[in-house]
């Protein structure tokens, strides 16, 4: 019971850091808007023109792959911890050969469709 107690501890001094930081925020910041406080930011230029533009949608391919790897690597690092463990060691070495195989066939089903090509 005594972890529970230790997260309920934690979850509350988040919590009230948020109120705190909030409440300082209220009184400390200025309040007066001005035209330039309510245009609308975009990397320090003024915005132009419509909201519409096209983008390649290579880079948002790179970005999914990067995602699929990334996650790839946060399950391989506890499976290195289990495969350790004699009693689930040939058991989690199949499983992990399995997710490996289905990210590499993923993968190589991208490079035959040419999405990993950067030109």
């Amino acid at each position: 019971m005594s972890g529970y107690v230790v997260v309920a501890a934690v979850v509350l001094a988040g919590l009230l850091l948020f109120v705190a930081a909030m409440g300082a925020r209220r009184l400390l910041a200025p309040r007066a808007a001005t035209a330039a406080t309510l245009t609308t930011y975009e990397s320090g230029v003024d915005p132009v023109s419509g909201g519409w533009a096209q983008t390649q949608v290579r880079y948002f391919v790179y970005a999914f792959l990067y995602v699929i790897l990334a996650v790839d690597a946060v399950y391989l690092f506890p499976w290195a911890l289990v495969v350790r463990d004699a009693r689930l060691g040939a058991a989690s070495l199949v499983e992990i050969a399995i997710f490996v195989g289905i990210l590499l066939v993923g993968l190589v089903h991208a490079a035959r469709r040419g999405l990993l090509r950067w030109l």
